[in-house]
C-alpha cells in the first residue's frame, strides 16, 4: 500500500485518541503524522508509534503539505477546515454531520459502498456511529432481499457524547452511591443509573437530530432514498459501545436463519447468537472489538416478512475511527492518491 501524509484535527479528543491506537494496529502506512487539536492543547506532546509527536495548529501551509486530513471535530470546525483543506490539494475523511447530506460528498462505509468514493471531490464523509452498526447489518439483506421498513431504537453510550460525558457519568455514579445528589453539566439530567431518551436536539417534527441523521444516513449509504426509517434514540449510562433494536420489514418472506446467514458471511458483522445460553451482543464484548456484532435474530411477530434483531458496536472505533481509517486504506488500494 502506497505511504502518505497524514494530519488528524481532533487528536486530544476520545475519538482521536482511539484513531492514533488503531492507526498503529493497522500499520496504517503513514510516513508523516500532524497532529491538530484547539489552542488549549498546542505544544501537548503526544506518542505515536514510539515517537513524541507535538500538537500543532491546522494551518493552510500544514494542509497542504499532507495528503489526507482527518476531522474528529465538531461540525463548526469541519465546515470551517475541510474546504481549506480540500482547496490546499488534501483529501477530507470528515467524521462530524457537517457534510453527509452534501450530494457532491460521498457518505462511505468501505464494507458496503467503496465505489462510491471514485466521485469524490475532496471531501468524503464517515457516518454517524448509529447509522454505522445497523447498516453494516442491513445492506448485505437488502442486496438479498429488499428492505422496505426499519424501525430502530438505539442504546447509545456516553463516550458517543465526548470525554466529558464519560467523567460525569463516573462522577454521577459515585456521588450517587454516597447517597449525594448527582450534579450534571454535559446533558440536561441525571445519567448515572438512568436513560434519556433524547440524543442531540428535538426538531419540529418530534424526532432529534439524531434520529433523523440514521434515516438520512441510511437512505444514502444504501442508495435507498425512499427507505422508510424510524428510530427512537436513548443514551444510556454505558461508557463504551451503542446497541441497537433494530425491526426490519422485507419485500419477500425470510427466515431467522437466512438472515444468520447472510449476516455470518457479511464483511465486519459477527454473529453472536445463543440466547437460551446467554449468548448475544452486549456492550462490554463490543469494546474494543472492530465488528458489528448481530444477535437476537427472531421473526418479527407483528407483521408479514418481518425480522428482529439486536446489534452491538463500539462506537468510537467502527463508529468512528476506525471507519475513518478504512476509508483512507481503500481509497489508497483503488489508486485515488494521486
Amino acid at each position: 500500500m502506497k505511504e502518505c501524509k497524514i494530519a488528524l484535527i481532533g487528536a486530544t479528543g476520545a475519538v482521536g485518541q482511539v484513531f492514533l491506537q488503531i492507526l498503529e494496529e493497522r500499520n496504517f502506512p503513514a510516513s508523516t503524522i500532524r497532529l491538530c487539536a484547539s489552542p488549549r492543547s498546542f505544544g501537548k506532546e503526544i506518542t505515536v508509534r514510539g515517537e513524541k509527536l507535538i500538537v500543532e495548529e491546522a494551518t493552510e501551509q500544514l494542509m497542504s503539505e499532507v495528503d489526507f486530513v482527518f476531522i474528529s471535530a465538531s461540525g463548526s470546525i469541519s465546515r470551517q477546515m475541510a474546504p481549506v483543506a480540500a482547496k490546499q490539494g488534501a483529501i477530507v475523511i470528515d467524521k462530524s454531520s457537517a457534510f453527509r447530506m452534501d450530494p457532491n460528498v460521498p457518505l462511505v462505509v468501505p464494507e458496503l459502498n467503496p465505489e462510491d468514493l471514485d466521485d469524490h471531490h475532496g471531501i468524503i464523509a464517515s457516518p454517524n456511529c448509529t447509522t454505522t452498526p445497523m447498516v453494516m447489518a442491513l445492506k448485505p439483506l437488502h442486496e438479498s432481499n429488499a428492505v422496505r421498513r426499519v424501525v430502530a431504537a438505539s442504546y447509545q453510550s456516553v463516550t458517543g457524547t465526548g470525554a466529558a460525558a464519560s467523567e460525569e457519568l463516573i462522577a454521577q455514579s459515585r456521588q450517587v452511591l454516597d447517597g449525594r445528589e448527582a450534579s450534571h453539566d454535559v446533558y440536561p439530567h441525571q445519567i448515572a443509573f438512568n436513560v434519556l431518551p433524547q440524543v442531540e436536539e428535538f426538531l419540529e417534527n418530534g424526532y432529534t437530530t439524531e434520529e433523523m441523521k440514521m434515516q438520512n444516513e441510511t437512505r444514502k449509504i444504501m442508495h435507498a432514498p425512499d427507505l422508510r426509517v424510524s428510530a427512537t434514540c436513548v443514551r444510556v449510562p454505558v461508557v463504551v459501545s451503542h446497541c441497537e433494536a433494530v425491526n426490519v420489514e422485507f419485500a419477500d418472506p425470510i427466515s431467522p436463519g437466512e438472515v444468520t446467514e447472510i449476516l455470518a458471511n457479511a464483511p465486519g458483522v459477527a454473529v453472536v447468537d445463543e440466547p437460551q445460553s446467554g449468548v448475544y451482543p452486549m456492550p462490554i464484548q463490543a469494546e474494543g472489538q472492530d465488528d458489528v456484532f448481530a444477535g437476537r435474530i427472531r421473526t418479527d411477530l407483528s407483521l408479514d416478512n418481518g425480522i428482529a434483531m439486536w446489534l452491538s458496536c463500539d462506537n468510537l472505533r467502527k463508529g468512528a475511527a476506525l471507519n475513518a481509517i478504512q476509508i483512507a486504506e481503500e481509497m489508497l488500494e483503488r489508486g485515488l492518491l494521486l
